[in-house]
């Protein structure tokens, strides 16, 4: 069901699941038809009653429409005919032409459609007139153009028929069903040259005619049909299809248009066979059958009376008829089989899709489901169509060389069968439920089986499969293995009733079995030679999306031939398949013949892993709906914790996929919370972001945790590594176990009653004497065995004791068979043949084994052999009785001949059959012993005494793995409990097997004490060979390994944890303390830096400078500040909008250009701040280097060829240390670490000395510095930064002068900026050490130098001196400056190292303006009443002692001076009202004053933080302003209690209110040139705000579809299309174009312009069409994730799953975090060039 946008948003939806998807063909929106969903869930449109009372149209308005119409649209068929020529001719473009001259008039019908259901209706009428057609179609005699037009349409006819007009006379006579058998004539047709080498001929079926309508060509009646016709000729151009949907509304047509459609069917499927855009066409065809289908009583309908599915499956057939070929599986000459190819274009491309796709849709209905059951000889068809499949894409193994050509056909093969077969098979076993349709079943399962026989005949099978081939597609196996496993699920069916004989059986158990063996081979490197393409085959067998479909019904057929067959004839052929039989022998050495060396080990893991597998899987035998899902969901995630959507997606779901519906009672989410827990999606250091993870809980890790399952649904082993690394670090955590835990053992459901004869696996004597052999190995530490070996031995005997064969005699009383093919064991229960002893065994060995080399020293040791040695047991009588027997035992099996032959042969090699030594005869000397060397060693028969039982090798493997001589003593028999053993290693599991034996077996037990009490003694000596000394050795030797191992790892921790603690920590460039520059050296040594090239440590020379590790970038995050704290908010609708004026960087703008219009420049310049927009911020990582290595490291990287993510020719790197990215090297002062002493000796100067002194050290002019490495460093470090920030940036003066102080302030602003804007909360955290501030100081202080400031214009005498001075163009005036921006200029231009106790002085002088300033500011802000009021108290204080420091009287003093100027303060007064309308008193005016200087404070102290050393504070808001004036020496001695007064900083060096008046006379000067505008920018210019809150990101919405409904479709506003790729700029909220070519300007594309614009180089966006953001570096990008995920916490990128998606604040925060501490280059990893083309 499908939903508009529309109509969803205004439906309820509340609680559903649904997706949204953005759909390339337009499609129907299903609101409204109540066939389809429920009235309850119709949009509030269409639930409204309509149909009741709705008057009938007036005849007369509908008659010019029905008069026109008819002609309109012959008019477009004629137009149709016309354009049409036969494809051989036709190029595309002129169907297109034909189409584009159409475009008005479908559009114009498409209109129609839109006026509603009474034109549709008028319409429909035409369209279905049969009349009409005939009189307007054939055109009137006299009409010449009319007919030619009408014969064209006929000759386009002619082709519409599924068989020409020639082929029909040849091929009429044979039915249907000779196709079936196959025995039908195949002949080839030669097509060489189209076929390309090496491909097989193609192969025809001559017999095709079925159901001759379906064959004929088509015959039209009515408009609708022709018109149909055409749009299928034109391989259904999108405009038609809209308007042929559009029709769908009305019932009448609908019902015509199906009908029409499916007579159609078969001609759509020969022009979708034709054409080169069979992908577009597809989907179009789907569109519209999509909405025909759907429906129920339609497709009803349609079945019945027009033989839908006969069509169906005939159009199917003929489609896969036109690429078969010859198979050439088992017998390649004689084959009579034929398979599709799957080269062929047809399976390659899915051009079959959309056909299978509506015969799947179709099914879904079980009206027409069960028609199609229930109609015998359609079923017949639908076999022979799944039998085209059957063995497709045969792999036959490379043995020589690699194979030339991998082809990559094998997808098309696993897509055809998935959809063309299974999800056919899939659909009618959702019909199979119930005992009602229990003859369904039976009827398919009969026809699968004569299918499989005719099969089996037709590839000439007998019973070994052919050597080397392999194909995973077996269709008509599991459609078998499906109906058997629903018949006995669901409909109560007896399994006997539906098997067919032994034969059989064993026939259809060879290719499954082949296909697990053959996987087994794949991973052992077996068929490495066939390329890559093999272990892709391996891989998609078991996949999430096709293993229900593929492996599960093979394993499941498996385990019922194995609960039907002969145990012993099983588990021989599972061996020979897997070729480990030669591997079976007790003999320490043997030769196999088909298997290398170290495949032996892999195969013999895989087929016992097999067997584990086969045993203990439940899917199909007795699992519940809920169990299955639970044992998948918890195999999933113990390999990996999962998303939500990784999980849904890899839980194979049947039925059919993606449904949504899951079987069983618990839905999905139920499960999911039942078994795992939620991670909430996290932040790691690195900055990578994780999605919402579940992980499973505790309880599942304990007891659910199901290693089988995971081994069978793993595509990539390492996932199984995986799984168990997570199991052993979970039993680690919860302390039950700390080593290296083995794979738990599970307890299964109890087995469904029809398969029980599965447990007879276990108990037979075969896999008895291979598990005894396996052990006996092991324990003598033969090669190629290994511990999953033992695990898996392990596991099968453990299943053997949990599920004994349930007609056991009484075990007690080993019973002895009198004609029992071998003489191992007596019996075949498990639990008796335990502990039943074996002396002796008959071994066949290589001459050279060491078996041979022992016999000959004892023969040597004594001369006279004794001939048979001397045995007593029962099993010797046994056995030679057996041998006389055998020839009888022969006659007997004769009827059983293969499983006997099989059998006895495999008893033979393993062992040779007679494992009895007491008749053996010595072997004589061989002669044929001197071989040439090379050849293999002869044969030898050899005697190997044993004398062991599977419980004393148990006990023994005991021993070995615990390496201690007496690891179960008798005491430990006494109190055990399997229940104990739950977790652990072998031993574990060992331990739970003798005691499981224990406890079911009394004379078990009794064996064990035996055993137990024996093994206390010391070994016996014969044990005593090379080989267990070896093994000793070896765990002596691993035993030190690992602590040599644990040491060194130690070591690593150690070092490594060294570094963390010194190096970056990458998240926050300030917060961690790295280099203290020096503070902890003696006072008078150098600073020494460490190399991180060369390691060298030493200090910075003007020879060899040393540098720090910076990156420059230009910023503008401080321009765009607000006043506010809280954020914009995103516009979403047409009615909000985003005012940028009110940002710092605009204010600051204006401010500047105002001052331009009346002052000089160079005072303009050194009056504001330009570093808002485009300031240059420098950054280090605190590593230094020598710049000479530099140098060269940038040459080797210049060099290097790898591809890197940055430019190095634009300067840029990484620190070769922490690999921070950096671009310059800032180069560091020669000299001293801070000379604390001189520079803190606390001054009893005077204010006024002080104030002297910095004059002169002014009026010093720098010493030149000399020309060196280090100067020009210094020169070069400027360069980059000036070429850092755009050039826009530094032109801000006329002249281009020196734009220095426009670089130099942001620095240190910035510097503040990142700390949250205020010092109180955390100030402490503000002290980071790894600042480079102070060594950039230098670098800008040395280019001051070159620039003294001319004596008369310096500000400071114009701050300390009453002086006045007049010019043609004035200066600044004082009040106008920026106090930070002359701080610093200032600084930089006297000579350092600067003394503290004149950068005090300089500190004071500043404050006592900025306070002057904010006096000035605040009186702007009175009403005129409030303004008198304060100006007579100041006036009443003026005269008390220290009036100079009490804010009244200076606030007075301010006012009575301004009020001299005209109209400073009256022109807009109607306005300043309106501003205050709140009352100021004496409180809020000492607070207002206070947040006027903090800024200024701030920035001060923090410049003393790092050219002194000071500490900063840390400290509670109110107590900020104190406390700063406290560490700048502010404080004075005035110190009010309580919050300090702001007046009590005041230090004036010359009379206060002389300072002011002068101050304010430079304004008043300026108001006598009274301009209206001049006056308001003098108010604004006097009433500056120094205060702006953090920068912040655009507030976004919470849900995204907000977002995404608004923007997709707005236009852009600069070229006013809708974007392709639409982009926001969170910073601005600016909409533009990604990638779009409309927008480019000189080659950049939109997005880069915009930030460079916005951002000065740095941009983030967020792409509306992706919900993904992305970040743009100056020349670089990168990904950065997104901030809206779903209810999952999962991102969805692209909005491919179409889940709704909600903002995360907390990435949010993450992502605003990292734009305003610049730290976008460190923490993002992935960083591209995007060439201007973003």
């Amino acid at each position: 069901m499908s939903l508009c946008a529309e109509c969803f948003n205004n439906g309820d939806h509340t609680g559903h699941d649904f997706n949204m998807f953005r759909s390339q063909a337009g499609g129907a929106c299903d609101c409204g038809d109540g066939n389809v969903m429920r009235a309850s869930g119709f949009c509030s449109r269409h639930r409204l009653k309509t149909g009741e009372n709705v008057p009938s149209v007036p005849r007369d308005l509908l008659l010019m429409s029905e008069m026109v119409l008819p002609r309109f649209i012959i008019t477009i068929i004629q137009y149709l005919r016309d354009g049409y020529t036969e494809p051989e001719s036709a190029a595309d473009r002129d169907l297109q032409k034909v189409l584009q001259q159409l475009d008005l008039h479908i559009s114009f019908l498409e209109e129609l459609t839109k006026m509603g259901g009474a034109m549709r209706t008028v319409l429909t009428k035409i369209l279905t007139n049969q009349q009409t057609f005939k009189e307007l179609s054939m055109g009137q005699e006299e009409n010449v153009y009319a007919k030619r037009n009408y014969e064209k349409y006929l000759s386009a006819l002619k082709s519409s028929g599924l068989v020409s007009v020639e082929e029909k006379g040849a091929g009429a006579g044979a039915g249907a069903l000779s196709l079936l058998g196959n025995t039908c004539s195949l002949y080839c047709e030669d097509q060489d040259g189209l076929q390309g080498v090496g491909q097989r001929k193609r192969v025809k079926l001559s017999s095709t005619t079925k159901d001759p309508s379906i064959m004929d060509t088509l015959k039209h009646k009515c408009f609708l049909e022709e018109l149909l016709f055409w749009t299928i000729k034109y391989e259904f151009p999108q405009k038609m299809v809209t308007f042929l949907l559009n029709m769908l509304p009305d019932q009448d047509y609908k019902i015509t248009f199906t009908k029409t459609f499916v007579q159609h069917y078969a001609f759509i499927m020969k022009t979708l066979m034709k054409s080169h855009e069979s992908d577009t066409m597809s989907n179009r065809i789907v569109h519209i059958s999509v909405q025909l289908f759907s429906n129920e009583e339609l497709a009803r309908h349609v079945t019945e009376e027009c033989q839908l599915l006969d069509i169906m499956v005939t159009v199917l057939l003929y489609m896969m008829e036109s690429c078969l070929i010859k198979s050439e599986l088992q017998d390649e000459e004689n084959n009579r089989h034929v398979v599709v190819n799957c080269g062929e274009a047809l399976l390659k491309n899915n051009t079959y899709w959309p056909l299978v796709s509506d015969f799947i849709n179709i099914l879904s209905h079980q009206s027409v489901a069960k028609r199609f059951l229930e109609d015998h000889s359609l079923l017949l068809l639908w076999m022979s169509f799944v039998s085209f499949f059957q063995g497709m894409n045969l792999n036959k193994r490379e043995l020589n060389e690699h194979v030339e050509f991998e082809s990559q056909t094998y997808y098309a093969a696993f897509a055809a069968e998935l959809e063309a077969c299974a999800q056919p098979m899939w659909g009618l076993l959702t019909h199979c439920k119930v005992k009602e349709t229990q003859e369904y079943t039976k009827t398919v399962v009969r026809y699968c089986l004569e299918t499989l026989q005719m099969w089996f005949d037709a590839i000439g099978f007998v019973d070994e499969p052919a050597l080397n081939q392999l194909t995973f597609h077996l269709p008509l196996h599991r459609y078998y293995a499906m109906f058997l496993s629903k018949g006995v699920k669901c409909q109560g069916l007896d399994l006997d009733s539906l098997l067919p004989d032994q034969e059989m059986l064993m026939k259809i158990m060879v290719h499954p079995l082949q296909i697990q063996a053959s996987l087994s081979e794949i991973h052992s490197n077996m068929w490495v030679r066939n390329g890559l393409q093999i272990k892709g085959q391996a891989m998609t067998y078991v996949q999430s999306h096709f293993c229900n479909s593929m492996i599960d019904p093979d394993i499941y057929l498996l385990q019922v031939c194995a609960s039907r067959l002969d145990p012993d004839y099983f588990i021989s052929s599972v061996f020979e398949r897997f070729k480990v039989v030669d591997l079976l022998t007790m003999a320490s050495q043997h030769q196999n013949a088909v298997l290398d060396s170290e495949q032996e080990r892999p195969m013999l893991e895989g087929a016992l892993t097999f067997l584990v597998i086969l045993c203990s899987l439940r899917i199909h035998l007795g699992m519940s709906d809920d169990e299955i899902l639970r044992a998948e969901m918890v195999s999933q995630l113990c390999m990996n914790d999962r998303t939500h959507s990784s999980l849904l997606d890899l839980i194979p779901e049947n039925p059919n996929p993606k449904s949504g519906v899951v079987p069983g009672s618990c839905s999905f989410e139920e499960m999911l919370s039942a078994v795992a827990d939620f991670k909430a999606p996290v932040f790691e250091p690195g900055g990578s972001m994780q999605q919402g993870m579940y992980t499973p809980k505790a309880e599942v890790w304990e007891n659910e945790f199901d290693p089988i399952m995971v081994i069978l649904r793993t595509v990539y082993r390492r996932d199984v590594q995986s799984a168990m690394d997570r199991y052993a670090a979970f039993l680690k955590q919860s302390g039950v176990h700390t080593g290296n835990p083995w794979p738990p053992y599970k307890e299964r459901t109890p087995l469904h009653p029809c398969y029980r004869g599965l447990v007879r696996l276990l108990h037979c004597k075969t896999l008895h004497i291979v598990i005894f052999t396996l052990l006996y190995k092991i324990w003598m530490d033969h090669q190629n065995m290994s511990e999953h070996v033992l695990c898996m031995v392990l596991y099968l005997i453990e299943l053997g004791l949990d599920n004994p064969v349930q007609d056991d005699k009484v075990e007690e009383e080993p019973c002895i068979e009198e004609h029992c093919h071998d003489s191992w064991f007596p019996g075949t229960s498990l639990l008796s043949n335990l502990h039943h002893v074996i002396n002796f065994v008959r071994v066949r060995v290589p001459e050279t084994a060491p078996e041979v080399e022992r016999k000959r020293e004892r023969e040597r040791e004594r001369e006279a052999p004794a001939s048979t040695s001397s045995e007593s047991s029962t099993l010797g009588q046994s056995s030679r009785r057996l041998t006389g027997n055998w020839r009888e035992n022969l006659r007997e099996a004769q009827v059983f001949s293969l499983v006997a032959e099989r059998r006895r042969k495999f008893q033979e090699i393993i062992n040779r059959s007679n494992h009895e030594a007491s008749q053996a005869v010595r072997p004589k000397s061989s002669s044929s012993r001197w071989l040439p060397p090379g050849s293999p060693p002869q044969l030898v028969t050899e005697i190997l005494e044993i004398r062991e039982s599977m419980l004393s090798l148990l006990v023994k493997l005991h021993q070995k793995l615990s390496a201690k001589q007496d690891s179960l003593s008798l005491s430990w028999l006494a109190e055990v409990d399997p229940a104990h053993h739950a977790h652990g290693d072998g031993l574990t599991a060992i331990e739970r097997i003798l005691a499981k034996a224990a406890t079911r077996s009394r004379h078990s037990k009794r064996c064990l004490q035996e055993i137990c009490g024996k093994v206390c003694s010391p070994i016996p000596l014969k044990k005593n060979s090379p080989g267990d000394k070896k093994s000793m050795d070896k765990d002596e030797r691993r035993q030190r390994a690992r602590e040599r191992q644990q040491k060194l790892l130690a070591e690593f921790a150690s070092r490594q944890k060294s570094f963390m603690e010194t190096a970056m920590d990458v998240e926050s460039p300030e917060t961690d303390a790295v280099m203290d520059m020096g503070s902890a050296e003696p006072l008078d040594s150098e600073v020494l830096y460490d190399c991180v090239i060369c390691g060298q440590s030493g200090p910075s020379t003007e020879d060899r400078p040393t540098g720090l590790v910076v990156l420059l970038q230009a910023s503008s995050v401080l321009g765009h500040r607000c006043r506010s704290d809280t954020p914009k908010r995103l516009p979403t609708t047409d009615e909000e909008h985003i005012y940028p004026e009110d940002t710092c960087g605009a204010t600051h703008d204006v401010r500047l250009s105002l001052m331009q219009r009346y002052f000089k420049d160079s005072s303009c310049l050194q009056s504001v701040s330009v570093g808002w927009d485009g300031g240059v911020y420098v950054q280090t990582c605190g590593h230094t280097l020598h710049i000479d290595c530099h140098k060269s490291y940038m040459e080797s990287l210049r060099n290097d060829q790898v591809l890197q993510g940055f430019s190095v020719d634009k300067g840029e790197f990484t620190c070769p240390l922490c690999r921070q990215f950096a671009n310059s090297v800032l180069p560091c002062r020669p000299g001293r670490g801070m000379e604390t002493g001189t520079w803190h000796t606390p001054s009893n100067k005077s204010m006024s000395t002080l104030v002297k002194e910095v004059e002169d050290l002014q009026e010093q002019l720098g010493i030149f510095p000399m020309e060196s490495n280090l100067s020009k460093e210094m020169e070069s470090v400027i360069k980059d930064i000036k070429s850092t920030t755009q050039k826009k940036y530094m032109d801000y003066g006329k002249n281009p002068g020196s734009p220095d102080n426009d670089f130099l302030f942001m620095y240190s602003v910035l510097e503040l900026v990142h700390r949250g804007g205020n010092l109180c909360s955390g100030g402490a955290s503000a002290a980071a050490k790894r600042s480079c501030l102070n060594q950039l100081f230098h670098v800008l202080a040395m280019h001051m130098r070159l620039y003294s400031i001319d004596s008369a214009y310096n500000p400071w005498t114009r701050l300390t001196q009453s002086t006045c001075c007049d010019d043609e163009r004035p200066e600044v005036p004082m009040l106008f400056r920026d106090v930070p921006s002359l701080l610093i200029i200032f600084i930089l231009t006297m000579p350092q190292p600067l003394g503290k106790e004149h950068f005090t002085c300089v500190v004071k002088v500043l404050y006592s303006l900025r306070y002057t300033q904010a006096l000035a500011a605040l009186s702007i802000r009175f009403s005129r009443e409030e303004r008198l009021a304060w100006s007579n108290t100041g006036a009443a204080k003026k005269n008390t002692p220290n009036s100079d420091k009490s804010w009244e009287s200076l606030l007075g003093h301010m006012i009575s001076e301004l009020t001299k100027a005209k109209d400073v303060y009256d022109t807009n007064s109607e306005e300043t009202l309106v501003l205050s309308s709140s009352v100021w008193s004496p409180q809020s005016i000492e607070f207002s004053l206070q947040q006027f200087c903090l800024p200024f404070l701030r920035l001060s102290c923090l410049l003393q933080h790092h050219l002194y050393g000071d500490g900063l504070p840390g400290c509670l808001v109110e107590e900020e302003f104190s406390l700063l004036a406290g560490c700048l020496g502010l404080s004075g001695s005035v110190q009010c209690s309580g919050a300090s007064s702001s007046a009590a900083c005041l230090e004036w060096n010359l009379n206060a209110f002389d300072l002011i008046s002068q101050w304010c006379s430079e304004v008043i000067a300026l108001s006598d040139t009274p301009t209206h505008d001049f006056l308001a920018s003098l108010q604004s210019l006097l009433g500056q705000d120094p205060q702006w809150a953090a920068p912040r990101l655009l507030h976004l919405p919470d849900n995204y579809n907000t977002i995404f409904q608004y923007y997709h479709r707005k236009s852009c506003t600069s070229c006013g299309k809708t974007p392709k790729d639409p982009a926001l700029c969170l910073v601005c909220g600016a909409f533009v174009c990604l990638k779009g070519h409309c927008c480019k300007q000189q080659g950049v594309c939109e997005c880069v312009l915009h930030s460079q614009h916005c951002g000065a180089a740095t941009g983030i966006f967020l792409l509306i069409n992706a919900s993904v953001i992305i970040i743009i570096r100056g020349h670089r990008f990168c990904l950065w994730g997104s901030v809206y995920l779903d209810a999952h916490g999962e991102e969805d990128r692209d909005l491919r799953r179409g889940k709704p998606l909600y903002l995360c604040e907390e990435r949010y925060r993450v992502l605003e975090q990292q734009w305003v501490s610049h730290t976008f280059d460190h923490i993002n990893k992935r960083w591209g060039p995007h060439y201007n083309g973003l």
